[in-house]
């Protein structure tokens, strides 16, 4: 496969990944704080696959670029594992995306507390397929285009 067609199999893949979060969302699945922190890598990741795709560029920027593409697909792919983490209630989520323990709250506090709670919890999983969640999909799935975007990157011309 050609350096070209690996960059554009890694943008395509994070904007796959973009319209898939945007189909779930579209089908009921509102996204929690962290869900959407795991688009914008995506969104930078498919828009530097899409210039280094179609603007013919020298070798040293096209390099950089498909290096910073690499760096999105991991931005997410960590994003993704630190979510999951934080459903599966192996570490604390931000305090503003996650509800903290409640025995020792009087009814007053805990009732100012769920008020106060966002919509959509971070520590809640919403949809999952083969034991992981969409989190934990997004991260196995960067991982793969982290990957094909350092194979981009280590081929040339």
């Amino acid at each position: 496969m050609t350096r070209k067609n690996l960059i554009a199999l890694a943008a395509l893949g994070s904007a796959a990944l973009l319209a898939g979060a945007f189909l779930f969302q579209a089908l009921g699945y509102a996204p929690c704080k962290m869900c959407l922190w795991q688009r914008y890598p995506h969104a930078v990741a498919a828009a530097l696959g899409a210039i280094a795709f179609f603007i013919p560029l020298p070798a040293m920027i096209l390099s950089a670029l498909i290096l910073v593409g690499a760096l999105a697909a991991l931005t997410t792919a960590g994003i993704g594992g630190y979510h999951m983490g934080v459903e599966q209630g192996w570490w604390e989520g931000p305090s503003t995306c996650t509800a903290g323990a409640i025995d020792s709250i009087d009814p007053n506090a805990l009732f100012d507390q769920i008020m106060g709670a966002p919509l959509v919890r971070c520590d809640d999983i919403a949809w999952q397929l083969a034991g992981l969640s969409m989190a934990g999909w997004n991260m196995v799935i960067s991982l793969v285009l982290a990957a094909i975007w350092i194979t981009a990157l280590r081929r040339r011309a």
